[in-house]
């Protein structure tokens, strides 16, 4: 077994660093109520927030259930899996079950079809707690976003690092060097998960840790958020351009970045300068697609980079970075898809009629009808906010009648729960009870024609109009 899933901590004393983080985690588990909203983790790789998820777990006894993207989340799947764990209790004894989602972020592709909306189906109606990880918080959905609480897990520092290291070295029996150690920690870059493998990949099988023994630098691509704050930065052209070549983006998404956060250069004409270079970075993609020859990408990415670059003038970004506003546009327009799909589906299937008919001829008289009382067909139909807005084409209208039907269902299951212990009651009763229930039992049959026959004169009535 590697050292970073043999070592990983079992409770949230053990988790190195990110104490706030940890501390928010655990007063929202202790007065956890299903009016607390989910948690997102959200931070870089390795900080601790897929291990602090299930610390948590065992520190309140919780059974775990948990989707990773080793597994499909089809909405099938999510269903099937957390979807019948958070309505229902745990087989183990547990007080409850913890459902984490881990790289939440990562909800794309054919294998995830439809997991995005079964997440948010899933946050609506569960009644267990739930915790989604994410290493990109804004990757994931807004609506998954806004009904969830951020939780921020930031990068370690060498010295949180490196007495956890020591901890390993000493469990293994393996003598330490102490600059060794702070070389691996240094190294690890803020990732407990790297500078454990790393520490494995040195040590594992010696009784002794040397320095001449230690890996490389650890491997880690920049980001785009690392190119956009350097061109704006003061470093030199070379290191930005082998930056722009180690993101893993293509030229073309590369461009549509740096021209989303031109909102960082003021003056109009540095701007002019700075659109320039885009243009002929644009007109090089253009020779690379028409021509078939992907050298030419070299030179569209060298333009963009140090073109922009050149002209920021070192003063630094001091806005939100961006990201393209076409890929906005484009999600804007897939999800306003995806909700009237599954209105689309909702009423066809309650009116028994074709989605293409309902659309194409009865959706203006059916809006009509139902922004008379949006209430009881938003019921009747099961409908959200932005499919009932639909409809009715009042955003705060329909985040009301939401609410009203949401109290309505919390009434309603506060209702069940009373019922629920009253029944357990009345099974627990004593003899004398039990005797009294038989005895009024033994009575019945006096009245029980009555009976029949004003349970008969109901159904009539209830049935007459079929």
């Amino acid at each position: 077994m590697d050292w970073a899933e043999k070592y990983r901590p079992a409770h949230l004393d053990e988790v190195v660093g990110n104490s706030t983080a940890l501390r928010q985690m655990l007063e929202w588990a202790k007065t956890w109520s299903r009016d607390k909203k989910p948690l997102i983790l959200y931070g870089k790789p390795g900080t601790g927030k897929t291990s602090s998820a299930h610390a948590l777990g065992n520190d309140m006894r919780w059974e775990i259930i948990e989707l990773n993207a080793s597994d499909q989340r089809t909405k099938a799947v999510i269903e099937r899996v957390a979807g019948s764990g958070s309505t229902t209790g745990s087989l183990t004894g547990a007080a409850r079950r913890l459902i984490i989602i881990d790289e939440a972020d990562n909800l794309h592709g054919t294998a995830d079809r439809g997991g995005a909306r079964a997440i948010i189906e899933l946050l609506k109606s569960s009644r267990q707690p739930i915790i989604l990880i994410a290493n990109d918080l804004y990757a994931i959905p807004g609506e998954i976003r806004a009904r969830c609480e951020g939780v921020q897990f930031k990068a370690l520092q060498a010295r949180s690092i490196a007495p956890r290291l020591k901890y390993i070295c000493a469990a293994e029996k393996i003598s330490c060097n102490e600059t060794a150690i702070r070389h691996i920690a240094e190294t690890a870059r803020g990732d407990m998960r790297a500078a454990v493998n790393m520490l494995y990949a040195s040590a594992a099988g010696k009784e002794k840790l040397e320095e001449d023994i230690l890996p490389s630098q650890k491997d880690e691509r920049s980001s785009i958020f690392d190119l956009i704050l350097a061109l704006y930065g003061k470093m030199p052209a070379d290191s930005i351009l082998s930056m722009a070549y180690e993101v893993d983006e293509t030229p073309e998404t590369l461009m549509q970045w740096i021209e989303a956060n031109l909102t960082g250069i003021d003056d109009v004409d540095v701007l002019d300068r700075a659109y320039l270079s885009l243009s002929r970075a644009d007109e090089f993609l253009g020779f690379t697609y028409r021509q078939q020859y992907h050298t030419l990408w070299r030179y569209a990415t060298a333009l963009m980079v140090l073109g922009v670059g050149s002209v920021t003038g070192g003063k630094g970004f001091h806005a939100r970075i961006s990201a393209p506003e076409r890929w906005m546009r484009m999600s804007s327009y897939q999800k306003q898809k995806a909700v009237r799909s599954s209105m689309l589906r909702k009423v066809s299937s309650s009116l028994h009629m074709p989605q293409r008919t309902l659309l194409e001829t009865y959706m203006s008289p059916l809006g009509m009808v139902i922004d008379r009382d949006p209430l009881t067909y938003a019921r009747d139909f099961s409908l959200d906010a932005e499919e009932l807005d639909l409809f009715i084409h009042d955003r705060k209208r329909a985040v009301s009648v939401m609410k009203i039907l949401a109290a309505e269902e919390k009434e309603k299951e506060t209702r069940k729960e009373k019922e629920s212990g009253i029944r357990k009651k009345r099974v627990g009763g004593d003899a004398a009870g039990q005797k009294e229930l038989l005895t009024q039992e033994k009575e019945l049959p006096d009245k029980e024609g009555g009976t029949e026959k004003a349970s008969g004169m109901d159904q009539k009535t209830l049935f007459g109009g079929f």
